[in-house]
Protein backbone atom coordinates (compact mmCIF):
# COMPACT_ATOMS: atom_id res chain seq x y z
CA UNK A 1 0.00 0.00 0.00
CA UNK A 2 1.66 3.21 -1.02
CA UNK A 3 2.15 6.18 1.72
CA UNK A 4 -0.80 8.15 -0.02
CA UNK A 5 -4.17 5.73 -0.09
CA UNK A 6 -2.44 4.94 3.37
CA UNK A 7 -2.88 8.74 4.84
CA UNK A 8 -5.71 8.75 3.21
CA UNK A 9 -7.45 5.64 5.40
CA UNK A 10 -5.82 7.05 8.46
CA UNK A 11 -7.61 10.64 8.16
CA UNK A 12 -10.94 9.11 7.08
CA UNK A 13 -10.62 6.54 9.85
CA UNK A 14 -9.80 9.14 12.32
CA UNK A 15 -13.13 11.71 11.07
CA UNK A 16 -15.01 8.26 12.01
CA UNK A 17 -13.73 7.88 15.65
CA UNK A 18 -14.22 11.31 16.09
CA UNK A 19 -17.90 11.07 15.38
CA UNK A 20 -18.52 7.85 16.68
CA UNK A 21 -19.68 6.90 20.61
CA UNK A 22 -17.39 4.56 21.75
CA UNK A 23 -19.24 1.56 23.81
CA UNK A 24 -16.98 -0.55 25.83
CA UNK A 25 -16.93 -3.67 26.58
CA UNK A 26 -18.05 -5.24 30.39
CA UNK A 27 -14.77 -4.73 32.81
CA UNK A 28 -12.88 -2.84 30.33
CA UNK A 29 -10.27 -2.19 32.48
CA UNK A 30 -9.05 -5.60 33.57
CA UNK A 31 -9.00 -6.77 29.77
CA UNK A 32 -5.61 -6.28 27.59
CA UNK A 33 -6.04 -3.94 24.26
CA UNK A 34 -3.91 -4.12 21.07
CA UNK A 35 -4.00 -2.30 18.13
CA UNK A 36 -2.64 -2.16 14.48
CA UNK A 37 -1.47 1.20 13.49
CA UNK A 38 -1.17 2.15 9.65
CA UNK A 39 2.49 1.72 9.34
CA UNK A 40 4.74 0.76 6.48
CA UNK A 41 5.19 -2.83 5.29
CA UNK A 42 3.50 -4.77 7.37
CA UNK A 43 1.32 -4.98 9.78
CA UNK A 44 2.68 -4.73 13.64
CA UNK A 45 0.53 -5.48 16.70
CA UNK A 46 1.00 -3.25 19.72
CA UNK A 47 -0.21 -4.99 22.33
CA UNK A 48 0.02 -5.76 26.31
CA UNK A 49 -2.07 -2.19 26.46
CA UNK A 50 -4.35 -1.56 29.62
CA UNK A 51 -7.04 0.67 29.43
CA UNK A 52 -5.41 3.53 31.57
CA UNK A 53 -2.46 2.94 29.05
CA UNK A 54 -4.87 4.51 26.44
CA UNK A 55 -6.72 7.14 28.14
CA UNK A 56 -10.16 8.01 26.94
CA UNK A 57 -10.53 5.46 24.12
CA UNK A 58 -12.96 7.59 22.28
CA UNK A 59 -10.33 10.47 22.04
CA UNK A 60 -7.15 8.17 21.67
CA UNK A 61 -9.16 6.24 18.37
CA UNK A 62 -9.58 9.90 16.62
CA UNK A 63 -5.93 10.48 17.34
CA UNK A 64 -4.22 7.22 16.45
CA UNK A 65 -6.94 5.91 13.72
CA UNK A 66 -5.21 2.24 13.89
CA UNK A 67 -5.78 0.13 11.19
CA UNK A 68 -7.49 -2.44 13.68
CA UNK A 69 -8.36 -2.24 17.29
CA UNK A 70 -9.10 -5.54 19.56
CA UNK A 71 -9.60 -6.53 22.98
CA UNK A 72 -8.78 -9.59 24.98
CA UNK A 73 -11.62 -12.36 25.50
CA UNK A 74 -9.86 -12.51 28.72
CA UNK A 75 -9.94 -10.52 32.21
CA UNK A 76 -6.76 -9.96 33.77
CA UNK A 77 -5.65 -8.99 37.76
CA UNK A 78 -2.45 -6.74 35.95
CA UNK A 79 -3.75 -6.36 32.39
CA UNK A 80 -0.74 -4.06 30.78
CA UNK A 81 1.80 -6.43 31.84
CA UNK A 82 4.20 -7.60 29.53
CA UNK A 83 3.86 -11.26 29.70
CA UNK A 84 1.09 -13.68 29.61
CA UNK A 85 2.01 -15.44 33.27
CA UNK A 86 2.20 -11.86 35.05
CA UNK A 87 -1.26 -10.66 33.81
CA UNK A 88 -2.56 -12.64 36.46
CA UNK A 89 -5.72 -14.77 34.72
CA UNK A 90 -9.01 -14.64 35.86
CA UNK A 91 -12.31 -15.24 33.34
CA UNK A 92 -12.68 -15.02 30.04
CA UNK A 93 -15.83 -14.94 27.82
CA UNK A 94 -16.37 -17.85 25.77
CA UNK A 95 -16.08 -16.73 22.06
CA UNK A 96 -17.17 -17.79 18.68
CA UNK A 97 -15.63 -16.75 15.38
CA UNK A 98 -17.49 -17.77 11.73
CA UNK A 99 -15.41 -17.18 9.34
CA UNK A 100 -16.80 -17.00 5.76
CA UNK A 101 -14.16 -18.36 4.05
CA UNK A 102 -14.03 -21.76 6.34
CA UNK A 103 -17.37 -22.34 5.08
CA UNK A 104 -17.86 -25.64 2.99
CA UNK A 105 -17.96 -24.89 -0.95
CA UNK A 106 -16.60 -21.13 -0.44
CA UNK A 107 -13.43 -20.20 -2.14
CA UNK A 108 -11.46 -17.21 -3.45
CA UNK A 109 -13.88 -17.35 -6.16
CA UNK A 110 -16.51 -17.03 -4.18
CA UNK A 111 -18.56 -13.52 -4.52
CA UNK A 112 -18.01 -11.32 -1.33
CA UNK A 113 -21.91 -10.84 -0.62
CA UNK A 114 -22.77 -14.47 -1.37
CA UNK A 115 -19.88 -15.68 1.19
CA UNK A 116 -20.93 -12.72 3.75
CA UNK A 117 -24.70 -14.64 3.28
CA UNK A 118 -23.45 -17.82 3.54
CA UNK A 119 -21.28 -16.99 6.73
CA UNK A 120 -25.27 -15.39 7.94
CA UNK A 121 -27.20 -19.09 7.55
CA UNK A 122 -24.08 -20.44 9.80
CA UNK A 123 -24.69 -17.82 12.67
CA UNK A 124 -28.43 -18.55 12.82
CA UNK A 125 -27.26 -22.26 13.08
CA UNK A 126 -25.11 -21.27 15.79
CA UNK A 127 -27.48 -19.03 17.92
CA UNK A 128 -29.78 -21.73 17.69
CA UNK A 129 -27.45 -24.16 19.33
CA UNK A 130 -26.52 -21.96 21.43
CA UNK A 131 -29.84 -21.01 22.96
CA UNK A 132 -31.98 -24.26 22.33
CA UNK A 133 -29.19 -26.74 23.11
CA UNK A 134 -27.06 -25.63 25.70
CA UNK A 135 -29.66 -23.08 27.55
CA UNK A 136 -27.77 -19.79 26.63
CA UNK A 137 -30.23 -16.92 26.93
CA UNK A 138 -30.28 -13.63 24.29
CA UNK A 139 -29.44 -11.19 27.22
CA UNK A 140 -25.71 -13.12 27.76
CA UNK A 141 -25.13 -13.29 23.92
CA UNK A 142 -23.31 -10.55 21.84
CA UNK A 143 -23.54 -10.91 18.33
CA UNK A 144 -21.15 -9.02 16.21
CA UNK A 145 -20.20 -8.60 12.41
CA UNK A 146 -16.36 -8.85 11.87
CA UNK A 147 -16.32 -6.13 9.36
CA UNK A 148 -14.67 -8.83 7.35
CA UNK A 149 -15.52 -12.32 6.10
CA UNK A 150 -17.51 -13.18 9.57
CA UNK A 151 -19.31 -12.33 12.91
CA UNK A 152 -18.15 -13.55 16.31
CA UNK A 153 -20.35 -14.07 19.56
CA UNK A 154 -19.37 -13.23 22.97
CA UNK A 155 -20.80 -15.63 25.65
CA UNK A 156 -20.86 -13.53 29.19
CA UNK A 157 -22.54 -16.43 31.19
CA UNK A 158 -20.94 -16.95 34.51
CA UNK A 159 -20.95 -20.52 34.09
CA UNK A 160 -18.84 -20.51 31.16
CA UNK A 161 -15.99 -17.71 31.93
CA UNK A 162 -14.02 -19.83 34.17
CA UNK A 163 -13.74 -23.14 31.81
CA UNK A 164 -10.49 -24.22 30.77
CA UNK A 165 -9.46 -24.76 27.06
CA UNK A 166 -10.05 -28.31 27.27
CA UNK A 167 -14.08 -27.22 28.38
CA UNK A 168 -14.48 -24.83 25.65
CA UNK A 169 -13.24 -27.29 23.04
CA UNK A 170 -15.52 -29.81 24.21
CA UNK A 171 -18.50 -27.03 23.80
CA UNK A 172 -16.49 -26.54 20.33
CA UNK A 173 -16.85 -30.35 19.53
CA UNK A 174 -20.32 -30.61 20.45
CA UNK A 175 -21.18 -27.65 18.15
CA UNK A 176 -19.26 -29.35 15.29
CA UNK A 177 -20.68 -32.72 16.20
CA UNK A 178 -17.33 -33.80 15.88
CA UNK A 179 -17.31 -37.37 16.50
CA UNK A 180 -20.47 -37.92 17.36
CA UNK A 181 -21.76 -41.30 18.27
CA UNK A 182 -25.42 -41.85 16.76
CA UNK A 183 -25.49 -44.91 19.25
CA UNK A 184 -25.10 -42.44 22.02
CA UNK A 185 -28.46 -40.08 20.76
CA UNK A 186 -30.30 -43.96 21.79
CA UNK A 187 -31.46 -45.07 25.29
CA UNK A 188 -32.58 -48.93 26.15
CA UNK A 189 -35.99 -49.16 28.26
CA UNK A 190 -36.85 -52.31 29.64
CA UNK A 191 -40.62 -52.24 29.45
CA UNK A 192 -42.15 -55.38 31.57
CA UNK A 193 -39.31 -57.50 30.61
CA UNK A 194 -39.17 -56.21 26.80
CA UNK A 195 -35.96 -54.37 25.66
CA UNK A 196 -36.72 -51.39 23.39
CA UNK A 197 -34.23 -48.93 21.65
CA UNK A 198 -35.61 -45.06 21.89
CA UNK A 199 -33.88 -41.79 20.30
CA UNK A 200 -33.77 -39.86 23.35
CA UNK A 201 -35.96 -36.56 22.01
CA UNK A 202 -35.36 -34.58 25.39
CA UNK A 203 -32.84 -32.62 23.79
CA UNK A 204 -29.63 -32.26 21.95
CA UNK A 205 -28.47 -33.88 18.70
CA UNK A 206 -31.11 -36.89 19.44
CA UNK A 207 -33.87 -34.20 19.61
CA UNK A 208 -32.51 -32.62 16.13
CA UNK A 209 -32.62 -35.89 14.63
CA UNK A 210 -35.61 -37.21 15.98
CA UNK A 211 -37.47 -34.01 14.06
CA UNK A 212 -35.37 -35.18 10.99
CA UNK A 213 -37.77 -37.98 11.63
CA UNK A 214 -40.64 -36.56 11.69
CA UNK A 215 -40.54 -34.35 8.85
CA UNK A 216 -39.22 -37.52 7.09
CA UNK A 217 -42.07 -39.46 7.98
CA UNK A 218 -44.61 -36.36 7.03
CA UNK A 219 -42.72 -36.26 3.54
CA UNK A 220 -42.86 -39.92 2.70
CA UNK A 221 -46.36 -39.81 3.16
CA UNK A 222 -47.47 -37.19 0.75
CA UNK A 223 -45.60 -39.52 -1.49
CA UNK A 224 -47.55 -42.17 -3.51
CA UNK A 225 -45.82 -45.57 -2.62
CA UNK A 226 -43.39 -46.13 -5.60
CA UNK A 227 -42.07 -42.29 -5.08
CA UNK A 228 -41.67 -43.00 -1.46
CA UNK A 229 -40.00 -47.11 -1.53
CA UNK A 230 -37.16 -45.00 -4.38
CA UNK A 231 -36.82 -42.70 -1.36
CA UNK A 232 -35.97 -44.90 0.77
CA UNK A 233 -34.18 -47.14 -0.94
CA UNK A 234 -31.73 -44.18 -1.94
CA UNK A 235 -30.36 -44.48 1.14
CA UNK A 236 -27.39 -46.98 2.19
CA UNK A 237 -28.49 -50.37 4.06
CA UNK A 238 -32.21 -49.91 3.07
CA UNK A 239 -33.04 -52.08 0.69
CA UNK A 240 -36.89 -53.02 -1.29
CA UNK A 241 -37.44 -55.12 1.44
CA UNK A 242 -36.13 -53.33 4.54
CA UNK A 243 -38.03 -49.86 2.51
CA UNK A 244 -41.51 -51.71 2.75
CA UNK A 245 -41.18 -52.70 6.42
CA UNK A 246 -40.62 -49.42 7.48
CA UNK A 247 -43.37 -48.13 5.30
CA UNK A 248 -45.62 -50.25 6.69
CA UNK A 249 -44.31 -49.69 10.40
CA UNK A 250 -45.29 -45.69 9.72
CA UNK A 251 -48.61 -46.56 8.66
CA UNK A 252 -49.53 -49.23 10.94
CA UNK A 253 -47.69 -47.87 14.33
CA UNK A 254 -47.54 -44.25 13.56
CA UNK A 255 -47.37 -43.29 17.18
CA UNK A 256 -44.80 -45.54 17.84
CA UNK A 257 -41.94 -43.55 15.82
CA UNK A 258 -43.12 -40.32 16.97
CA UNK A 259 -42.23 -41.28 20.52
CA UNK A 260 -38.85 -42.17 19.39
CA UNK A 261 -39.67 -46.00 19.60
CA UNK A 262 -36.79 -47.59 16.72
CA UNK A 263 -37.80 -50.63 17.59
CA UNK A 264 -41.48 -50.36 15.25
CA UNK A 265 -39.99 -51.27 11.99
CA UNK A 266 -36.85 -53.19 12.56
CA UNK A 267 -32.98 -52.29 11.40
CA UNK A 268 -34.50 -50.36 8.69
CA UNK A 269 -35.63 -47.88 11.04
CA UNK A 270 -32.71 -47.53 12.81
CA UNK A 271 -30.39 -47.55 9.72
CA UNK A 272 -33.25 -44.42 8.63
CA UNK A 273 -31.92 -42.78 11.58
CA UNK A 274 -28.62 -43.55 11.72
CA UNK A 275 -28.69 -41.24 7.93
CA UNK A 276 -31.09 -38.95 8.90
CA UNK A 277 -28.54 -37.86 12.04
CA UNK A 278 -25.79 -37.87 9.03
CA UNK A 279 -28.02 -35.38 7.46
CA UNK A 280 -28.94 -32.87 10.38
CA UNK A 281 -24.98 -32.92 11.32
CA UNK A 282 -24.33 -31.70 7.97
CA UNK A 283 -27.12 -29.17 7.88
CA UNK A 284 -27.44 -28.16 11.19
CA UNK A 285 -23.79 -27.97 12.90
CA UNK A 286 -21.75 -24.47 12.98
CA UNK A 287 -18.35 -24.18 11.39
CA UNK A 288 -16.48 -22.47 14.26
CA UNK A 289 -12.83 -21.20 14.50
CA UNK A 290 -11.97 -23.79 17.41
CA UNK A 291 -8.61 -22.28 18.31
CA UNK A 292 -10.25 -18.76 18.92
CA UNK A 293 -12.77 -20.71 21.57
CA UNK A 294 -9.84 -22.31 23.11
CA UNK A 295 -7.82 -19.82 23.49
CA UNK A 296 -7.82 -18.15 26.33
CA UNK A 297 -6.22 -15.44 25.92
CA UNK A 298 -7.61 -14.51 22.66
CA UNK A 299 -7.64 -10.72 21.52
CA UNK A 300 -10.78 -10.21 19.31
CA UNK A 301 -11.68 -7.17 17.73
CA UNK A 302 -13.43 -4.08 19.26
CA UNK A 303 -17.47 -3.42 18.50
CA UNK A 304 -17.37 -0.24 17.27
CA UNK A 305 -13.89 -0.20 15.38
CA UNK A 306 -13.52 -0.44 11.53
CA UNK A 307 -11.96 -3.04 10.07
CA UNK A 308 -8.57 -1.98 8.46
CA UNK A 309 -9.05 -4.91 5.45
CA UNK A 310 -12.73 -3.76 4.47
CA UNK A 311 -13.34 0.11 6.16
CA UNK A 312 -16.44 -1.86 7.45
CA UNK A 313 -17.66 -1.58 10.76
CA UNK A 314 -17.12 -3.97 13.50
CA UNK A 315 -21.10 -4.02 14.06
CA UNK A 316 -22.98 -5.03 16.99
CA UNK A 317 -26.27 -6.32 16.73
CA UNK A 318 -28.90 -8.06 18.26
CA UNK A 319 -29.81 -11.63 18.07
CA UNK A 320 -33.07 -11.09 17.02
CA UNK A 321 -32.06 -8.58 14.07
CA UNK A 322 -29.83 -11.00 12.70
CA UNK A 323 -32.00 -12.28 9.76
CA UNK A 324 -32.55 -8.54 8.73
CA UNK A 325 -28.93 -7.45 9.07
CA UNK A 326 -27.44 -6.67 5.64
CA UNK A 327 -23.58 -5.87 6.02
CA UNK A 328 -23.03 -4.12 2.66
CA UNK A 329 -25.77 -1.92 3.86
CA UNK A 330 -25.66 -1.53 8.12
CA UNK A 331 -21.78 -1.89 8.19
CA UNK A 332 -21.00 0.84 6.17
CA UNK A 333 -19.56 3.96 8.33
CA UNK A 334 -22.29 6.68 7.71
CA UNK A 335 -19.22 9.39 7.24
CA UNK A 336 -18.55 7.36 4.39
CA UNK A 337 -21.94 7.51 2.85
CA UNK A 338 -22.49 10.89 1.70
CA UNK A 339 -19.80 11.46 -0.71
CA UNK A 340 -18.07 10.02 -4.23
CA UNK A 341 -14.03 9.79 -4.29
CA UNK A 342 -12.24 8.72 -7.33
CA UNK A 343 -9.78 6.37 -6.95
CA UNK A 344 -7.42 3.90 -9.56
CA UNK A 345 -8.58 0.56 -9.78
CA UNK A 346 -5.89 -2.43 -10.02
CA UNK A 347 -7.88 -5.31 -9.40
CA UNK A 348 -11.60 -4.57 -9.35
CA UNK A 349 -13.11 -7.60 -7.14
CA UNK A 350 -15.90 -9.76 -9.33
CA UNK A 351 -18.39 -9.58 -7.12
CA UNK A 352 -18.69 -5.81 -8.04
CA UNK A 353 -19.94 -6.13 -11.16
CA UNK A 354 -23.25 -6.06 -10.17
CA UNK A 355 -26.55 -4.11 -9.46
CA UNK A 356 -25.01 -2.37 -6.08
CA UNK A 357 -21.63 -1.80 -7.57
CA UNK A 358 -19.78 -1.03 -10.52
CA UNK A 359 -16.55 -3.41 -11.92
CA UNK A 360 -14.18 -1.03 -13.77
CA UNK A 361 -10.67 -0.62 -13.77
CA UNK A 362 -8.58 2.53 -13.73
CA UNK A 363 -9.12 6.07 -12.64
CA UNK A 364 -13.22 6.18 -11.30
CA UNK A 365 -15.97 8.22 -9.29
CA UNK A 366 -17.25 5.59 -6.52
CA UNK A 367 -18.95 6.05 -3.00
CA UNK A 368 -16.77 6.35 -0.78
CA UNK A 369 -17.18 3.50 1.27
CA UNK A 370 -16.62 1.50 -2.04
CA UNK A 371 -13.41 3.35 -2.52
CA UNK A 372 -12.44 2.55 0.65
CA UNK A 373 -13.07 -1.29 0.79
CA UNK A 374 -11.28 -1.03 -2.62
CA UNK A 375 -8.33 0.61 -0.93
CA UNK A 376 -8.14 -1.73 2.44
CA UNK A 377 -8.20 -4.39 0.05
CA UNK A 378 -5.14 -3.26 -1.92
CA UNK A 379 -7.28 -3.33 -4.80
CA UNK A 380 -6.80 0.27 -5.91
CA UNK A 381 -5.02 3.16 -4.69
CA UNK A 382 -6.14 6.93 -3.83
CA UNK A 383 -6.25 9.36 -6.40
CA UNK A 384 -4.63 12.57 -5.67
CA UNK A 385 -6.36 15.92 -5.94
Amino acid sequence: MDSATRDYLRRRFSAYYASTDVVLPPAAGSREWGYIPWTAGGTTMVRHKALVDLGDVGTFLADEAPRHVYFSAAEYRSPGAGTMDEKGWEAADLVFDLDGDHLDGVDESTPYPEMLERCKEALVRLLDLLTDDLGFAHDDLQVVFSGGRGYHVHVRDDRVRTLDSTARREIVDYLRAIDLDVDGLVRTENRRGTTRRMLKTEGGWGARTHRRLLSFVDELGEMDEAEALSRLTDLDGIGEKRARTVLGAFESTPEAVRSGNLEAGGPGVRTLVESLAEEVVASETAPIDEPVTTDLRRLIRFPGSLHGGTGLVVRRLEPSAVASFDPLVDAVPEPFTDREIQVDVTDPPAWMDADRFRREEGVVSVREWVGVFLLARERATVVRT
